[in-house]
């Protein structure tokens, strides 16, 4: 069929170790999943359930690399997190089940311009500018589940310019991998292709032009991204 502009191109991660590429359909972020990370934005993490938040898919940078610095902030903020990239979907998944959904896993860094967050913040306003600019969501290759399993624990951490910055363990996370997975299910139809960012430790700070940011999660491999 015929369109009236160019078709969007598509937005593919690379898998480690195959020719074969993910196809990404949507991005998903929860925000606040460890407790240290709540605390330091000054949430409770005892009472706050998850809550959910978006980045357009051609957010996604496959495998690093470099960044520009965005415009309309002077506040970049790193957070380094655990992706889980879909195999399955469907709506309302119950938590026994919702593990059979994850095709694998994979390394991410979810970029922020704080400024404009704590002011959107400050006025009830929407995120979407603070999270979902372009090149916001570096990503490693993924790893299928086939090879990795399910990681409940492992080092999580994020350096930059050889100095650690973040640093904690996937078993600090507030809500499993598979929680995350049947909450937001009750919002929307997941599908095969959705990214879901699954909340990052405490250590959050600014970049600047030249940093150059490590991480990385035990098992999963690094990810590496210049910012210029």
């Amino acid at each position: 069929m015929a369109t009236v502009v160019p078709l969007p191109a598509p937005v593919l991660v690379a898998v480690k170790d195959d020719l074969a590429t993910f196809p990404v359909r949507r991005i998903y972020c929860v925000g606040r999943n460890y407790a240290d990370h709540a605390r330091e934005m000054g949430g409770d993490p005892d009472r706050e359930p998850p809550f959910f938040f978006g980045k357009p898919r051609d957010a996604a940078v496959s495998g690093g690399g470099t960044i520009e610095y965005p415009p309309a902030t002077s506040n970049l903020h790193y957070e380094v997190e655990l992706v889980v990239a879909l195999g399955k979907g469907g709506s309302s998944i119950p938590v026994a089940g919702a593990l059979d959904c994850v095709f694998g896993y994979a390394v991410g860094i979810d970029l922020t311009r704080r400024d404009l967050q704590a002011r959107a913040k400050e006025k009830g306003q929407p995120w979407e500018m603070a999270k979902g600019f372009d090149r916001s969501a570096p990503v490693s290759a993924i790893i299928p589940v086939s090879r990795v399993g399910h990681p409940r624990t492992g080092a999580i951490w994020l350096n930059v310019n050889g100095e650690t910055r973040q640093r904690g363990d996937l078993a600090q996370m507030t809500w499993s991998v598979a929680e995350i997975i049947a909450q937001l299910s009750t919002f929307v139809t997941l599908a095969p292709g959705d990214l879901l960012f699954t909340g990052t430790p405490s250590g959050v700070g600014p970049l600047v032009s030249g940093d150059r940011v490590r991480c990385g999660i035990d098992g999963l491999g690094e990810l590496e991204i210049a910012v210029v």
